[in-house]
């Protein structure tokens, strides 16, 4: 732990369930319900309009309950921080559907009725890893519970079903997807990540969600390798239930429903409402400079991150249609429009680690305008000296830094090259060792072959085969016969 006490720990869901509604217990549903209400948040759960407003109206009518002209003026939707910005027409229309269609719901049925309505987006439970395509166009790579989604600018371009996807393999920063489609149809796709240990991350999320979503029993889980050499690629294993196990052993729970204090009516340090505090414009704000954080004020400054795309969208026509999500499934590779701008979540959630040496990654997320952490922030403060602006730190800084990153890349290169040099080495005479011993066996053997009978009437074979090969046959000989008489003895 690199920051001060008291310490922030910031929970999130890992493995999203592919029917919110079918889980047991209440208490499931709404940390469930807060993780996609975080999502909305950030800018991951992308919907057209009237979607947002109506789960945004779910979640006013969960937290503060019926409208009440008395506690609830004109404008009161205006007070609540829903997205990463949203306009004054999509806040009325929260107001209008929170006073006239959601009044009596409960706070579980309102939760009920808002997984129930996200579960249906094209973006439910993605959690994007930036990349790029071989065109370098920059995309998203997501792993759902329902398949492996490729999103970029306002459109998801790729949607394989885990069923169809038959390897997943990385060499660097390059990730490859390989996948069996309708008609026997294969497919190779193709996609860039920002660094060697982003690409090795991502490809462990997807060999984990494939295994998580995909088998039936924990015990046909495999390990999997990244390359078809066996000397050569990382090698990973899911260890854990699958998604099946888990909904079946959530079926046998035999206990005592859990009190669950909400956030909105009852407040919560360990579940913070978005409720807390003014409402955040779009605009980046000054970073907070205290040392000492308080709990609540760090799980604010988690999304106190620079949001400039707005989540209102339009997806699938002008009217929202249900369907299930085997339906949705049967799109298959299809095209899909999932908002009117581009795909781009808060960089401050993006997933992690992406780097070995945060030093790199802190002087790249600078270069490139990037909210750091609140580990990142202490650090950068406690380093900058008394009495200097950090403006004026700043040029000498990045160019301090680009020349450690720099030099901290080349290492990482020299000390590849020597790894893969030393690894060659290795199996090279590991192989000609198993060559001379398998060729010892072929001379020494009764074989009839013209090549071995040449070698055996050679004066070197001779002297070996007198002078070490029957000496060594005989001390062998006798140490068995020795182990077999003590066995025969006992």
């Amino acid at each position: 732990m690199k920051s001060q006490p008291p310490f922030t720990m910031c929970l999130r869901v890992k493995f999203y369930p592919p029917d919110p509604a079918a889980l047991k217990e209440e208490i499931t549903r709404y940390l469930v319900f807060l993780q996609l209400k975080r999502d909305l948040y950030h800018g991951r759960l992308l919907c057209k309009t009237s979607d947002a407003a109506t789960l945004a109206a779910y979640i006013l009518q969960a937290e503060i309950g019926d409208y009440d002209p008395g506690k609830h003026p004109e404008g009161y939707s205006s007070k609540f921080q829903f997205f990463p910005k949203h306009s004054e027409k999509l806040e009325r229309r929260i107001a209008e559907i929170h006073k006239t269609e959601l009044m009596g719901q409960t706070p579980e049925t309102s939760e009920l009725n808002f997984l129930q309505k996200a579960q249906m987006l094209e973006t439910y439970g993605v959690d994007p890893h930036p990349c790029k395509d071989v065109s370098g166009n920059p995309a998203f790579l997501a792993f759902t519970p329902f398949g492996f989604v490729v999103l970029q600018g306002n459109k998801r371009v790729h949607f394989l079903k885990w069923n169809e996807v038959t390897k997943l393999k990385f060499e660097g920063k390059t990730f490859h997807i390989y996948a069996n489609q309708k008609e026997d149809k294969k497919i190779i796709l193709t996609y860039f990540a920002p660094t060697p240990e982003a690409c090795k991350h991502l490809w462990k999320c997807g060999v984990e969600n494939q295994a998580f979503y995909k088998l039936e029993k924990s015990s046909q889980v495999r390990t999997v390798s990244s390359s078809n050499l066996f000397f050569k690629g990382s090698r990973f294993r899911y260890s854990g239930r699958v998604a099946k196990e888990v909904m079946e052993q959530s079926a046998k729970i035999k206990r005592e429903p859990p009190a669950i204090h909400r956030a909105g009516l009852v407040p919560s340090r360990s579940c913070p409402s978005i409720t807390h505090g003014p409402r955040l414009s779009s605009v980046p704000r000054t970073r907070r400079r205290a040392v000492h954080i308080s709990i609540m004020e760090g799980l604010e400054s988690l999304r106190d991150s620079a949001h400039s795309t707005p989540v209102r969208s339009v997806s699938h026509g002008d009217s929202f249609i249900p369907r299930s999500r085997s339906q949705a499934a049967e799109a298959g590779d299809s095209s899909a429009v999932i908002a009117d701008e581009t795909y781009s979540p808060s960089d401050s959630v993006l997933p992690t680690p992406v780097a070995e040496h945060s030093l790199e990654l802190a002087v790249s997320r600078q270069i490139n305008g990037a909210p750091c952490s609140i580990e990142e922030e202490k650090e950068s403060e406690a380093g900058t000296p008394m009495g200097v602006e950090p403006g004026e730190l700043g040029a000498d800084s990045r160019a301090a830094g680009s020349l450690q990153a720099a030099a901290l890349s080349e290492a990482e290169q020299v000390n590849k090259f020597v790894l893969s040099v030393l690894r060659l080495l290795l199996v090279t005479i590991g192989l000609l060792f198993v060559l001379l011993l398998l060729l010892i066996v072929l001379t020494e053997s009764d074989l009839d072959v013209a090549f071995l009978r040449d070698i055996r009437q050679t004066p070197e074979f001779e002297q070996f085969h007198y002078e070490y090969f029957c000496p060594l046959r005989r001390w062998f000989a006798c140490k068995l016969r020795w182990v077999g008489g003590l066995l025969i003895n006992k």
